[in-house]
């Protein structure tokens, strides 16, 4: 919608420099042939005259130049003034249509839920959006610099402009109604209260935040954050463990990765599965037959895991399996299994 507002505009403002440049070029040419002025003076008095600054005529004009003055004034207020309503219609727009653009995006936002609110949009951030794209998870990024808002249309993501310290910024994101919420603010500080104030308007989201300092660890547990995550020491052991085990963390890395010929994980909760969970085990889904992916691990309705579960594990409600997958099987899972 906005862009045909704005390819609107533009016809119109073509429209009205085509006018122009008619009536012009009509005025030129009438004054050469009516009143025989040279093609200087003939387009001297066709500026002034459209203009209407009220200079003399170049040389007294004829019964016949008079009357095609008095044509050339009346056309002339008329295209002038749609030529000057348009460019100042214009002008007057373009806060309204980037206002228009905002109150679109909040109404999408407003019908998410269930999604991920993602605080900054740094290179954490990007990583972690540019993840939940690959998946297709509903989120939404809250972002304070201003100077990143073209950045963020370009990338095609859902965002607000403002500080997540405040609440009125959180609950425009929809915090209240979101499952998850990432903080990827650089500063710990900002990291801590943000996470304080997420848990504070919604005790049932899984917060994950950004840390720098391994003091700032036990803080933001402390506030709320169900995961921290500290870049520099997963980065450090990522590059010794290529050292140390490279085929191994070239696999893991295949796991991250979403493409037509690559493998993809995915946890799924077993009452996506089964209505009833009571008596069922891994080998009674065969997940292998029915979708070709392989349960590699199992979340207890505790939170503990466990590596290769044993076929005969039963389920129990509130658990979750690990299943292992090419694209195409996870999609096949999904289907199979109506699973979001």
């Amino acid at each position: 919608m906005t862009n045909h507002l704005i390819r609107f505009f533009r016809t119109k403002i073509y429209t009205a420099l085509f006018l122009l440049c008619v009536i012009m070029l009509i005025g030129v040419i009438g004054y050469v042939i009516i009143s025989g002025y040279s093609w200087v003076d003939a387009f001297y008095m066709t500026v002034i005259t459209m203009t209407t600054v009220g200079f003399g005529e170049v040389v007294p004009l004829n019964e016949e130049s008079k009357v095609f003055t008095i044509f050339l004034i009346l056309a002339s207020i008329v295209i002038v003034g749609y030529a000057l309503s348009v460019i100042t219609e214009y002008i007057l727009s373009k806060n309204n249509l980037e206002e228009l653009k905002h109150r679109r995006m909040q109404k999408q936002i407003d019908g998410y839920k269930n999604h991920v609110v993602v605080c900054g949009y740094g290179r954490n951030g990007k990583q972690a959006v540019k993840k939940l794209m690959a998946h297709k998870k509903a989120f939404v990024v809250i972002e304070k610099n201003k100077e990143l808002e073209e950045r963020l249309q370009i990338d095609g993501v859902p965002y607000i402009i403002g500080n997540a310290n405040e609440d009125e910024v959180l609950i425009q994101a929809g915090v209240d109604r979101a499952s998850n919420f990432i903080s990827a603010l650089p500063n710990d500080a900002d990291n801590l209260f943000v996470v304080l104030s997420a848990r504070q308007i919604n005790n049932e989201i899984n917060i994950i935040s950004r840390a720098s300092n391994e003091s700032s660890y036990d803080k933001l547990k402390f506030a709320g954050a169900n995961n921290v995550i500290l870049p520099d020491n997963i980065g450090g052991n990522h590059m010794a463990s290529l050292v140390v085990v490279p085929g191994l963390m070239e696999f893991v890395d295949n796991l991250n990765i979403v493409g037509k010929n690559n493998i993809n994980i995915e946890e799924v909760a077993v009452e996506k599965l089964h209505t009833k969970t009571s008596g069922k085990t891994i080998k009674d889904l065969d997940l292998r037959k029915k979708t070709g992916c392989t349960v590699i691990g199992y979340k207890d309705e505790n939170g503990d895991y466990f590596v290769n579960p044993e076929a005969e594990l039963e389920l129990a409600p509130n658990s979750k399996i690990i299943v292992l997958g090419r694209p195409e099987q996870i999609e096949a899972l999904n289907a199979v299994y109506n699973i979001d």
